[in-house]
């Protein structure tokens, strides 16, 4: 029961099977698996994709901080999620949309994360990026400059909320345009 005291000490809720590996100590992958595998039986791990499992419910874990968790890279949220939370587009997108070093498309609990790829000089400059709770969220005008270096012809609804001179900025400091 020890494993599971260190498992709630820790801050965040959610632990890839790896994480779990080194959280306890194990390098006997055997001895691991059907660790896990009692854990999920009693109720303690809750599984939420391969590999990856939870402490708490799903519907108590920021959607966010979920996603970039299970990416297990550096990640921020930007694009249309950004956009329309903003106002600067009308609708709401289907996915919940990050920025990171890989190209995804995955769903966890029934919610759906489209993970867009960004090369690292660019990914890990951190102009008009804004910290939040335990991640990373872009500025409306960084998920502008972001949304049209993937699609320079996406149509936005309200553009008139946008600073297109700090775009502008973001495109010349980040994207060297």
């Amino acid at each position: 029961m020890y494993r599971i005291k260190e498992l709630i000490q820790q801050k965040r809720p959610y632990y890839h099977t790896q994480d779990l590996a080194v959280a306890w100590g194990m390098s006997n992958r055997n001895t691991l698996y059907k660790t896990i595998s009692r854990y999920i039986k009693s109720g303690v791990l809750k599984p939420v994709h391969k590999g990856f499992y939870t402490t708490v419910p799903l519907d108590q874990i920021d959607p966010v901080k979920l996603g970039i968790g299970y990416l297990h890279a550096f990640a921020y949220l930007s694009t249309e999620s950004v956009l329309s939370k903003s106002g600067i587009l009308n609708q709401n997108p289907q996915a919940l949309t990050l920025v990171s070093s890989v190209s995804k498309t995955f769903n966890l609990g029934g919610r759906l994360y489209k993970v867009r790829r960004l090369a690292s000089e660019v990914l890990f400059n951190d102009l008009g990026l804004i910290k939040m709770d335990d991640y990373l969220e872009a500025s409306p005008e960084r998920a502008a400059a972001d949304l049209l270096h993937f699609n320079p012809k996406y149509f936005i609804d309200n553009k008139n909320l946008v600073n297109w001179d700090i775009v502008r900025k973001i495109q010349r400091e980040v994207y060297h345009l």
